[in-house]
């Protein structure tokens, strides 16, 4: 269902509750998604979101127009998994939790097979994203799962629009050549391996 964020927004404004509900509703699986791919650990994803929200909540007056919200909470929510990325740094590595564990968000209308194939493919990018680089993680991370324009991208990370364009192509071409080769070395499922391929690679959604 499709819903008026401005409305919505300018409800959270001013302090209605059930607006605040709905719009965490909508956005929790973005925010956890985003989470979740930057830390690679559920429990930490969880906690991060629930900190990002917070944020959002204790902020809501500085987001005036809906046409900024997407791009002012992708920029909470990376610079908050940034600040836990950093405390991590200095303490022994926390061991993640199995994907197999992480809070569903998919079609509930699929049926059994659909769903394994789609938890599949979402594990298999997973772990392709983590062996990009830093910078072609991020941008697929904003890019292709977030669905940032890349002049948002530019904006948000501090780099040239012409640097971001590239640096997205080149990411998508990494992803796809990892995803690649971990379909042929232990493939989770076969649909999987048989449509990835290095001039491209759908992403699923969040």
């Amino acid at each position: 269902m499709t819903i008026d964020l401005d409305h919505l927004l300018e409800q959270c404004r001013s302090g209605n509750q059930l607006a605040w509900e709905a719009l965490v509703r909508n956005y929790q699986a973005r925010v956890y998604s985003l989470a979740f791919h930057c830390l690679g650990n559920m429990e930490e994803a969880k906690d991060a979101a629930q900190d990002i929200f917070l944020r959002v909540y204790r902020n809501i007056d500085q987001c005036r127009e809906a046409g900024m919200f997407l791009p002012w909470l992708i920029k909470i929510s990376r610079n908050r998994c940034i600040d836990l990325q950093r405390r991590r740094a200095a303490r022994p590595q926390a061991t993640g939790l199995s994907l197999d564990d992480m809070p569903e968000f998919t079609n509930t209308d699929l049926n059994p097979e659909e769903k394994w194939m789609m938890k599949s493919r979402r594990n298999l990018i997973h772990k392709a994203l983590q062996q990009l680089t830093a910078l072609n993680r991020e941008i697929v991370i904003l890019k292709d799962i977030q669905g940032m324009a890349l002049e948002q991208i530019a904006s948000l990370l501090k780099i040239p629009l012409g640097t971001a364009k590239s640096r997205s192509s080149r990411a998508r071409l990494e992803l796809a050549e990892k995803v690649v080769a971990l379909s042929q070395s232990a493939p989770l499922a076969e649909a999987s391996a048989h449509s990835a391929s290095k001039e491209s690679y759908e992403l699923p959604e969040v």
